[in-house]
Protein backbone atom coordinates (compact mmCIF):
# COMPACT_ATOMS: atom_id res chain seq x y z
CA UNK A 1 0.00 0.00 0.00
CA UNK A 2 2.86 2.29 0.85
CA UNK A 3 4.52 1.85 -2.76
CA UNK A 4 0.91 2.95 -4.37
CA UNK A 5 0.54 5.77 -1.88
CA UNK A 6 4.12 6.86 -3.61
CA UNK A 7 3.09 6.45 -6.96
CA UNK A 8 -0.36 8.26 -6.49
CA UNK A 9 1.80 11.16 -4.67
CA UNK A 10 3.96 11.42 -7.80
CA UNK A 11 0.90 11.63 -9.88
CA UNK A 12 1.70 8.36 -11.68
CA UNK A 13 -1.30 6.36 -10.87
CA UNK A 14 -4.65 7.03 -9.78
CA UNK A 15 -6.11 5.34 -6.23
CA UNK A 16 -9.61 4.27 -6.70
CA UNK A 17 -11.07 4.22 -3.30
CA UNK A 18 -12.84 0.33 -2.58
CA UNK A 19 -11.93 -0.82 -6.27
CA UNK A 20 -8.23 -0.82 -6.51
CA UNK A 21 -5.72 1.49 -8.64
CA UNK A 22 -5.21 2.78 -12.40
CA UNK A 23 -2.11 4.43 -14.73
CA UNK A 24 -3.03 8.02 -14.31
CA UNK A 25 -3.79 9.66 -17.64
CA UNK A 26 -3.38 13.60 -18.11
CA UNK A 27 -4.79 15.17 -21.20
CA UNK A 28 -2.84 17.37 -23.12
CA UNK A 29 -3.29 20.94 -21.98
CA UNK A 30 -1.83 19.44 -18.57
CA UNK A 31 0.80 17.51 -20.17
CA UNK A 32 1.98 21.15 -21.52
CA UNK A 33 1.05 22.77 -18.15
CA UNK A 34 3.93 20.08 -16.90
CA UNK A 35 6.68 21.30 -19.04
CA UNK A 36 5.73 24.68 -18.79
CA UNK A 37 6.51 24.70 -15.35
CA UNK A 38 9.03 21.87 -15.40
CA UNK A 39 11.38 24.28 -18.66
CA UNK A 40 11.05 27.28 -15.81
CA UNK A 41 12.45 25.06 -13.11
CA UNK A 42 15.09 23.90 -15.23
CA UNK A 43 16.27 26.58 -16.11
CA UNK A 44 16.47 27.97 -13.04
CA UNK A 45 18.31 25.04 -12.04
CA UNK A 46 20.75 25.43 -15.01
CA UNK A 47 20.91 29.64 -14.50
CA UNK A 48 22.10 28.85 -11.53
CA UNK A 49 24.73 25.76 -11.98
CA UNK A 50 26.44 28.16 -14.61
CA UNK A 51 27.66 30.15 -11.76
CA UNK A 52 28.92 27.62 -9.66
CA UNK A 53 30.41 24.68 -11.79
CA UNK A 54 33.41 23.18 -11.24
CA UNK A 55 35.79 22.82 -14.27
CA UNK A 56 35.82 18.89 -13.35
CA UNK A 57 31.72 19.17 -13.78
CA UNK A 58 31.88 20.50 -17.00
CA UNK A 59 34.06 18.01 -18.20
CA UNK A 60 31.67 15.16 -17.09
CA UNK A 61 29.31 16.63 -18.50
CA UNK A 62 31.39 17.22 -22.08
CA UNK A 63 31.76 13.25 -21.77
CA UNK A 64 28.19 12.83 -21.38
CA UNK A 65 27.58 14.94 -24.45
CA UNK A 66 29.81 13.19 -26.61
CA UNK A 67 28.40 9.98 -25.84
CA UNK A 68 24.88 11.66 -26.74
CA UNK A 69 26.16 12.86 -29.82
CA UNK A 70 27.72 9.37 -30.66
CA UNK A 71 24.48 7.87 -31.04
CA UNK A 72 22.84 9.97 -33.53
CA UNK A 73 24.88 7.67 -35.88
CA UNK A 74 22.94 4.51 -34.83
CA UNK A 75 20.36 3.32 -37.49
CA UNK A 76 18.43 1.39 -34.87
CA UNK A 77 15.82 3.48 -33.96
CA UNK A 78 15.13 1.64 -30.34
CA UNK A 79 18.92 2.41 -29.17
CA UNK A 80 18.66 5.67 -29.80
CA UNK A 81 15.48 5.82 -27.55
CA UNK A 82 17.04 3.69 -25.14
CA UNK A 83 20.43 5.67 -24.82
CA UNK A 84 19.02 8.66 -25.52
CA UNK A 85 16.78 8.82 -22.10
CA UNK A 86 19.46 7.24 -19.88
CA UNK A 87 21.97 9.64 -21.27
CA UNK A 88 19.76 12.77 -21.43
CA UNK A 89 18.82 11.85 -17.67
CA UNK A 90 22.82 12.03 -16.81
CA UNK A 91 22.80 15.21 -19.05
CA UNK A 92 20.19 16.63 -16.71
CA UNK A 93 21.77 15.13 -13.53
CA UNK A 94 25.15 16.66 -13.93
CA UNK A 95 23.63 20.01 -13.93
CA UNK A 96 21.88 19.12 -10.84
CA UNK A 97 24.99 18.72 -9.29
CA UNK A 98 26.67 22.08 -11.06
CA UNK A 99 23.98 24.03 -9.20
CA UNK A 100 25.49 22.52 -5.73
CA UNK A 101 22.04 22.60 -4.17
CA UNK A 102 20.23 19.34 -2.76
CA UNK A 103 16.97 20.68 -2.58
CA UNK A 104 16.91 21.79 -6.26
CA UNK A 105 18.25 18.20 -7.08
CA UNK A 106 15.41 16.37 -4.97
CA UNK A 107 12.68 18.18 -6.43
CA UNK A 108 13.81 18.11 -10.14
CA UNK A 109 14.49 14.42 -9.90
CA UNK A 110 10.49 14.05 -8.71
CA UNK A 111 9.84 15.76 -12.02
CA UNK A 112 11.94 13.94 -14.06
CA UNK A 113 10.41 10.81 -12.73
CA UNK A 114 7.08 12.71 -13.66
CA UNK A 115 8.29 13.55 -17.09
CA UNK A 116 9.76 10.01 -17.88
CA UNK A 117 6.29 8.68 -17.58
CA UNK A 118 4.57 11.22 -19.68
CA UNK A 119 6.89 10.41 -22.33
CA UNK A 120 6.95 6.79 -21.87
CA UNK A 121 2.74 6.40 -21.47
CA UNK A 122 2.40 7.96 -24.89
CA UNK A 123 2.55 4.74 -26.94
CA UNK A 124 4.89 5.61 -29.14
CA UNK A 125 7.53 2.96 -29.48
CA UNK A 126 11.01 4.59 -29.55
CA UNK A 127 10.29 8.10 -27.78
CA UNK A 128 12.34 10.74 -28.58
CA UNK A 129 14.62 8.59 -31.10
CA UNK A 130 12.93 10.98 -34.04
CA UNK A 131 14.27 14.29 -32.29
CA UNK A 132 17.69 13.31 -30.99
CA UNK A 133 19.59 15.21 -33.60
CA UNK A 134 17.88 18.69 -32.30
CA UNK A 135 18.02 17.50 -28.49
CA UNK A 136 21.52 17.03 -28.76
CA UNK A 137 22.02 20.57 -30.61
CA UNK A 138 19.75 21.83 -27.62
CA UNK A 139 22.21 20.26 -25.28
CA UNK A 140 25.34 21.61 -26.71
CA UNK A 141 23.60 25.06 -26.77
CA UNK A 142 23.00 25.06 -23.02
CA UNK A 143 26.79 23.25 -22.26
CA UNK A 144 28.23 26.26 -24.52
CA UNK A 145 26.10 28.68 -22.21
CA UNK A 146 27.41 26.76 -18.39
CA UNK A 147 30.97 26.57 -20.28
CA UNK A 148 30.72 30.40 -20.55
CA UNK A 149 29.32 30.83 -16.87
CA UNK A 150 26.51 32.79 -18.67
CA UNK A 151 23.31 32.35 -16.48
CA UNK A 152 20.64 34.11 -18.40
CA UNK A 153 21.80 31.86 -21.67
CA UNK A 154 21.83 28.65 -19.35
CA UNK A 155 18.77 29.51 -18.24
CA UNK A 156 16.96 30.17 -21.69
CA UNK A 157 18.49 27.51 -23.35
CA UNK A 158 17.29 25.29 -20.45
CA UNK A 159 13.34 26.50 -20.50
CA UNK A 160 13.27 26.02 -24.59
CA UNK A 161 15.14 22.59 -24.71
CA UNK A 162 12.66 21.19 -21.97
CA UNK A 163 9.24 22.98 -22.98
CA UNK A 164 10.12 21.99 -26.50
CA UNK A 165 10.01 18.36 -25.20
CA UNK A 166 5.71 19.13 -25.85
CA UNK A 167 6.63 19.27 -29.57
CA UNK A 168 8.37 16.32 -30.10
CA UNK A 169 5.75 14.35 -28.47
CA UNK A 170 2.93 15.84 -30.16
CA UNK A 171 4.93 15.02 -33.65
CA UNK A 172 6.05 11.42 -32.82
CA UNK A 173 2.42 10.74 -31.43
CA UNK A 174 1.04 12.24 -34.22
CA UNK A 175 3.30 9.85 -36.63
CA UNK A 176 2.55 6.38 -34.63
CA UNK A 177 -1.09 7.17 -34.54
CA UNK A 178 -0.57 8.16 -38.69
CA UNK A 179 1.22 4.59 -39.12
CA UNK A 180 -1.47 2.57 -37.65
CA UNK A 181 -4.54 4.34 -39.36
CA UNK A 182 -2.49 3.57 -42.66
Amino acid sequence: MEALRRLSGDGMIDVLPQVGSKVATYDLREVEDFYQMFGGFEGSIAGIAATRRTEEQLLELDLISQRVGQLRTDKDAGVRARGYRVLNRRFHEAIHLMAHSRIMAETSRKMWDLSDFLINTTGVPQPLSSALNERHDDHEEIRAALHAGDQAAARAAMERHIIGTVVVIHAETASTAALRNS
